[in-house]
Parts: structure tokens; sequence; C-alpha cells
């Protein structure tokens, strides 16, 4: 669908979980709303970068408890229909597994009832500010360069590039700390039955040779999907900086290499002989790159002391998943009880552009708090808060008590009192 005009009430920036969310709670409100995204279909690093996990919808106790609803459980809900999700299974973590084709059309049909103005081939390429806040955006697309308007703006990109061009004050990662990126990679031709475990590869690596020395990890979780039974893996690893695009092309040229070699290595499990290359990425899974500088930033400290927000506008129970751009190791630190957090609008909204929110890894966390709160099953929570926030701006009407009556009628949960059983 293309744009019939180029005045909205909320403009979002990026078509991942937290996007579509941003863009569907938005259009709910009532707001005219415009979803722009660069590549040609909606989803993300679940449909473009191989991430086949949703995490952060569940506890990490020992009884997965669901901390995300609203659209989150819609889109869920939506994947069942279709016997494309199975889970919740464990790892370190809680995630469930989804067929990222059955999910495209989910993403589509939402966001056409919703009534959202998709732009698909559209890449924000520059912004405009007036008195303090964001008047204008420029996407790039085949038909050339466009001007759109808005009363208030949700940054969905991942890479920040909606704020950082409209002047909003950003950082890149956390000072010398930015979570390292993984290419997903896809393989077919293993049965079923077959198991493809973290430990099996490991091994498989150990004994693989000297050319085992051009791979960067040789552990990490292996989801099978649910239709396909196709194993995804997520070890192929580089260090990049994605708001470079030279670095970047270099980094993705490096990983599909090793993509190879891994496919070698995964030969030699038995069981996967006949394994087979189905997709690298297409693009790397970038865990970490621009913050926007928000009004609060959520600390690790106040996941541990279990930190109670008078403007909480989601939960979180993912861990502190950090994987280490000068080791390739990667660590988890749990929440205490292996319970929800809460999440809140403080650390969405920008501090010096009142009209501009965030959400998905751009949300303001430190160190670990934001390795935490970045996963795409948080990311729905954000986004779905960020989209309401902005809406209720661009129509004059932004409280904190508003989002958060919003949020609950849009089934949202905000009370880790409320959590289902």
């Amino acid at each position: 669908m293309t744009a019939d005009h180029t005045d909205y009430d909320v403009i979002v920036a990026g078509g991942g979980s937290a996007g579509v969310a941003a863009a569907v709670a938005s259009a709910r409100m009532g707001a005219r709303t415009l979803l722009l995204e660069r590549y040609n279909c909606l989803g993300g690093a679940a449909t473009m970068r191989n991430v086949v996990t949703y995490c952060g919808l569940y506890t990490l106790g020992e009884t997965p408890r669901r901390v995300v609803g609203g659209i989150a459980e819609e889109v869920m809900q939506g994947l069942r229909r279709q016997g494309a999700v199975s889970g919740p299974h464990r790892h370190r973590g809680v995630f469930v597994t989804f067929e990222p084709e059955a999910l495209k059309p989910v993403l589509d049909d939402m966001a056409a009832a919703a009534g959202v103005t998709v732009m698909f081939s559209s890449f924000v390429a520059g912004a405009a500010r007036n008195d303090g806040r964001i008047a204008t955006v420029t996407v790039a697309g085949h038909s050339g360069l466009e001007t759109f308007s808005a009363n208030a703006f949700v940054d969905c990109t991942g890479e920040g590039d909606l704020a950082a061009f409209a002047g909003a004050s950003t950082r890149y990662g956390n000072g010398a700390d930015v979570n390292l990126g993984t290419l997903g990679t896809r393989f077919g031709g293993i049965a079923p039955s077959v198991p493809v475990t973290a430990e099996r590869i490991a091994a498989a690596v150990a004994d693989f040779g000297p050319r085992a020395r051009a791979l960067t990890k040789d552990r990490g979780v292996v989801p099978r999907l649910p239709i396909s039974g196709d194993a995804v893996v997520y070890l192929a690893s580089e260090d990049y900086d994605p708001r470079d695009s030279l670095s970047m092309s270099a980094a993705e040229a490096r990983g599909r290499r090793q993509a190879w070699v891994y496919l070698e290595v995964l030969r030699t499990i038995e069981g996967c002989e006949n394994a087979y290359l189905v997709a690298t990425g297409p693009e790397f899974g970038t865990r970490e790159s621009r913050h926007l500088n928000c009004m609060r930033q959520l600390a690790w400290a106040d996941i541990e002391n279990r930190a109670r927000f008078e403007d909480c506008i989601a939960l979180g129970g993912w861990g502190a998943e950090w994987h280490d751009r000068a080791t390739y190791e990667s660590s988890f630190d749990y929440p205490p009880g292996r319970g929800a957090y809460e999440i809140p609008l403080g650390c969405l909204r920008s501090a010096d552009t009142a009209n501009l929110f965030c959400a998905g890894r751009l949300a303001d966390g430190d160190r670990k708090a934001g390795a935490a709160i970045r996963v795409m099953g948080t990311a729905f929570a954000t986004g779905q808060a960020a989209g309401i926030a902005a809406a209720l701006e661009a129509d004059g009407r932004f409280a904190v008590s508003a989002v958060q009556a919003a949020l609950k009628r849009q089934d949202a949960i905000l009370d880790p009192a409320d959590i289902p059983g």
C-alpha cells in the first residue's frame, strides 16, 4: 500500500516487532498512522534476519508465565492458527519458535485491519526539526525522495536513523560496550528426529580441525522450525559498526564465508550428512546500535531491585544476554527470581525532542538492562506503549495515566500481579 497523502498524525519508522506494534496501537487510537519499512515485508529481524525465536514473552522460572500480552498475543494467535509456532522452549532463556513466512501475512493483516498506511522499500534518509520537535521525515524509495509530516514520531529502526537524522540526542551503545551481532543461518536436509544441539555442534567444531579457526563461536541455541523442521543456528558473529555501510558490508561477506564452514561442520554430525544451507540472514542480526537518550535510563540495578515505576508501561522477562565483541563469548544474567520486572515509559521518550518516542533496541537502558529489553518479545510491548504515547501526543492529550489506560484497553500486561497463570 502506498501513501495517499503526506500529512499524518503519527509516523513510525521501522516495521519490525516494535514498529508493527507501535503502528497498530497508534492506529487503533484513531491516529492517521504511516509505517515506513525499508524492506518489502514486515517483521524486521524475524523475517529478514533469520531470528526465528521470540524471546521475552515469558518469565524464565521453572514454570514460564506470559508477561507480554496485547498485540504480541494477537500475533501469537495468528501463528497458532497456522500451526506455525512452537514452544515455549528453554535454552538459557525461554522462547517460542515460529515460521517466518507464516509471520509475514499475520503482520500484514494486522496492519491493514488497524488502518495503518504501510510503505515498503522506504528508507529514512533525513528529518527536520522545528522548535524542539520533529516536523518532517524524508524517505528514499524507488520513486526518489519524498517528505512526510506528522505531529508525533516513533523510531523503531533499530539503528536510530530517524532520531539521529532529526538531531535528537543519541549514543552508540553504552560507551565502549556494544553487544555483538550474529548472522542467523538456516539449514535444511536434517530429519526432525535428529537432535541438533548446542553440545553436538560444539563437539563437532572441536573435532573439525584447523579450518575451525575461521569460526567465531562453537555453541548457541539451535531452534527447529515447527513446519519445515529446518535448524537455525546463531553462530557466525562479526564485530562491525551497523551505522557504517562499509563496515557492515565487510562483515556480511565474512559471515557468509563462515556459514559455509559451519555447514561442513554440521555434516560431520550423525544424521546431518545431507544438510544444506537454506539461507543466511539475509542480514546480520544486530543486537545493539544507537540508543535514544531518553527522559530516564533503565538500569540493571532497577531490575535487580525489582523497582516499581509510576509510569510502568510494560513488563520484561528476559535476562541480560551479552555477546562480547572481543572474545565472541556470551553470558546471561537472570533477573531476580527469574521473574518479571517493570519497564517505565521514561526510557521510551526522547530527553530533548518532545514528540519523539522509541521502542525495541533503541530503548534507553544501561549495558545490562539494554541487553535485557532489546529482544523481540519485549519489543512488541515497548512498541505498543510508544505507539499509544505518540498517538496521544499527536492529539495533544499525552499523559502517563492516559497511556496506561489505553494499554490496558488493548490487553497489555502492566502489573506482575496480572500475569496469567
